[in-house]
């Protein structure tokens, strides 16, 4: 009986792996590009910004190759505005912050041999996140953390824009 036990563990695991494939379920982050952005440049003032680090891994984990030639490109994304920053939400009696805002935008568009695929675009998301004086540096390292994710996330909506191409 001991060894029926890992048999039957493996039919398990084949039909839950089967039904997953069938019913169209798949990893996020692993959107299926169109063939015009297989070669894909990112045109951007500043290419070490969070978002647009995100975005780079975010084509590439999608089988698109980022080129770092506009000339090789299939399709162009231009970031036409990256901008993070924060903004306070509420202060105390004292008039200390209490609670800030994180936020984060872009704008972008995307072309391909000459022809506006999606025109310009944009996207703002944000977050707040309460703020403690006696604990500062957690709090500094809090809202990076918090930039990083509002990148990734917008990254994630760029990459889904691109996949319904």
């Amino acid at each position: 009986m001991r060894h029926a036990m890992p048999g039957r563990s493996i039919v398990v695991l084949m039909c839950t792996v089967v039904s997953l494939a069938a019913c169209g379920w798949r990893l996020q982050g692993a959107a299926k590009l169109s063939p015009t952005m297989t070669v894909t440049f990112v045109d951007a003032e500043d290419r070490y910004t969070d978002f647009n680090r995100a975005l780079r891994d975010r084509l590439r984990a999608s089988g698109a190759k980022v080129t770092e030639r506009a000339g090789d490109a299939t399709a162009v994304v231009k970031i036409i505005k990256d901008q993070t920053g924060q903004r306070v939400l509420s202060v105390s009696a004292r008039n200390t912050p209490e609670e800030y805002e994180v936020f984060y935008t872009v704008e972008y568009s995307v072309t391909s041999g000459g022809t506006e695929l999606i025109p310009r675009q944009k996207l703002e998301l944000t977050r707040d996140y309460s703020y403690d004086t006696t604990a500062v540096l957690a709090k500094e390292r809090e809202q990076a953390v918090l930039r990083e994710a509002l990148a990734q996330d917008l990254a994630g909506l760029v990459l889904r824009r691109l996949a319904s191409l």
